[in-house]
């Protein structure tokens, strides 16, 4: 397993363990769970930005979807 190491100055420090204690947390725990959810969040707004570039405005109504699907 790697480890990495993070610099933040004193007053960081102190909000960052405080956090990760109210959440329950190791520091480590802590700080891979707000990586990955930045990680996440990123990858969530290309998909958004995509998504948004190919919509055509083609637009559903309830009762098309379910008519479709059969419902």
């Amino acid at each position: 397993m790697a480890t990495m190491t993070m610099r933040v100055d004193d007053a960081d420090a102190k909000l960052i363990r405080k956090f990760a204690k109210f959440e329950g947390k190791t520091i480590s725990d802590f700080i891979r769970d707000a990586v990955f959810n930045q990680i996440e969040d990123e990858r969530d707004l290309a998909a958004l930005r995509a998504a948004i570039k190919e919509d055509d405005g083609k637009r559903y109504s309830q009762a098309e979807v379910l008519k479709e699907l059969g419902l």
